[in-house]
């Protein structure tokens, strides 16, 4: 079979072989946990279903801290490799690595303890709750937590079994990971009746299978780019893996904080079934935006490399390809997402009408933002890539956080109810143009874009091909 190498001239082709194992890995952990969401709304009710979703967004702060190290650090490594210092990467992979299992460990013990004021706090803000909800997302919580130092460990290995060239292994481990969380589900929930306890440990043992089996891949195998080794403890690279990947993590935690903002403003103007609804856009959006979180995950190592190597033509080469791959995608993601709102709707909201009107008409409007989040997405990773993580920060935090706050907090004042939906879009809108004044104001620093002189060169080179 083909393989795609970070030395390779990028076709389109040859794009797709590098990021088709990203993107499916990011949208089969975003698809169990989609199956968490129909199991639990489907077999244990609306209040377990609206406590799943009141406390999932502090999860994933924690999980959040993965992909941080995993993103941050795949550049620095990568640009080592461009280097060709590649014994200097494995150490720090290596460092990486083991620095986030220990942290992850230490925030799990601290956060478990933490999460039944944690909820109970979320769920006093608002009359909207009701005690059922706030204990279903004790039990959520307290049970998942115990996971997280794992999924911190998949969230890393993602990222960096692209820069080890081994994409479609990375493909392989999650998708038995989700198969594995999948069945359990079925088992736990289905047949068992345990509720959000059930979907816990199913998902629990699903980061298990995609945070192990990498480990164990890299501990064995010694002749690939990248290995785990032995290494000293210091604390340069992963302060560099950390600031460089920032802005991921300010995108986890920034979308959590949004999420708590929207269920509260959701609990205000539709009750129960505003957060429900909510919780059915994002099972369902993490499907989409993992196809461009996948994307840029695969196509960061290639930048990061071409950063190092200082080859400012592959670099504008895999730059331009991408601004057209994502404009495309982006429409027929629009496509798609409007057309089958009330399909998920009617998944999700079995025999509920009024939860599966209002989720459709809420998940068409959110289907607008995928004509141009993609772009968002991705400047932000290409930034990181080019290990300038504090420009990637600001146009996520801007994304992420400034805006959808701002938004959702003033457009319901104006519009209603619906104005929190569309919220979302004007947020979108605002970010991709700051996303795109950053391209522009940086693109002499790193020649990411084709200077007239080479464009003129191009074209006479053309010209002279057909004469």
């Amino acid at each position: 079979m083909e393989r795609a190498h970070l030395s390779d001239h990028f076709t389109f082709k040859k794009i797709l072989l590098m990021t088709i194992s990203p993107i499916l890995m990011m949208v089969f952990t975003s698809l169990y946990s989609i199956v968490d969401g129909i199991f639990v709304s489907n077999f244990a009710g609306n209040d377990a279903f609206a406590g799943v979703n009141l406390i999932f967004p502090i999860i994933m702060i924690v999980g959040g801290i993965g992909f941080m190290f995993g993103t941050g650090g795949s550049a620095l490594v990568s640009k080592l490799l461009g280097e060709k210092k590649n014994e200097e990467a494995s150490r720090t992979f290596s460092l990486i690595v083991y620095a986030n299992f220990v942290l992850g460990l230490i925030i799990s013990i601290g956060l478990f303890f933490s999460i039944e004021p944690i909820s109970r706090a979320m769920g006093s803000i608002t009359e909207g709750t009701s005690e059922e909800m706030v204990q279903q997302a004790i039990i959520y919580g307290k049970i998942l937590i115990l996971g997280q130092s794992i999924f911190m460990l998949q969230n890393v290995f993602q990222s960096f079994l692209v820069v080890a060239e081994r994409q479609n292994l990375g493909f392989i481990f999650t998708l038995a990971a989700g198969i594995t969380n999948m069945a359990l589900d079925a088992l736990f929930i289905g047949v068992f009746h345990w509720g959000v306890i059930g979907a816990a440990f199913a998902t629990i043992l699903g980061y298990l299978v995609g945070g192990v089996g990498p480990l164990i891949y890299f501990i064995v195998k010694k002749d690939g780019l990248i290995h785990l080794t032995r290494c000293k403890f210091v604390l340069r690279p992963l302060l560099q893996s950390s600031s460089n990947g920032f802005s991921e993590f300010l995108s986890n935690i920034s979308a959590s904080i949004v999420s708590i903002v929207y269920n509260i403003q959701l609990l205000k103007y539709y009750g129960v079934n505003g957060v429900s609804a909510y919780g059915i856009i994002m099972y369902v959006s993490f499907i989409f935006v993992a196809i461009f979180i996948g994307y840029s995950i695969g196509m960061a190592p290639i930048v990061g490399f071409n950063y190092g190597a200082k080859n400012k033509k592959e670099l504008q080469n895999v730059f331009a390809k991408s601004m057209i791959i994502i404009g495309i995608t982006g429409i027929v993601m629009f496509v798609l997402s409007f057309a089958s709102a009330n399909l998920f709707s009617r998944i999700f909201a079995r025999g509920n009408d009024e939860l599966i009107e209002l989720s459709t008409l809420a998940m068409r409007v959110f289907s607008i933002s995928f004509l141009v989040n993609g772009f968002s997405i991705y400047i932000s990773s290409f930034f990181t890539a080019l290990n300038n993580g504090l420009i990637s920060a600001i146009t996520s935090l801007v994304r992420t956080l400034v805006c959808e706050i701002v938004f959702v907090l003033i457009m319901p004042l104006w519009f209603g109810g619906e104005g929190i939906w569309w919220s979302i879009i004007v947020a979108e809108v605002v970010s991709v143009i700051l996303a795109f004044v950053f391209l522009f104001a940086y693109k002499n620093r790193y020649g990411y874009f084709k200077s007239k002189k080479q464009s003129d060169m191009i074209q006479s080179t053309n010209d002279e091909t057909i004469q």
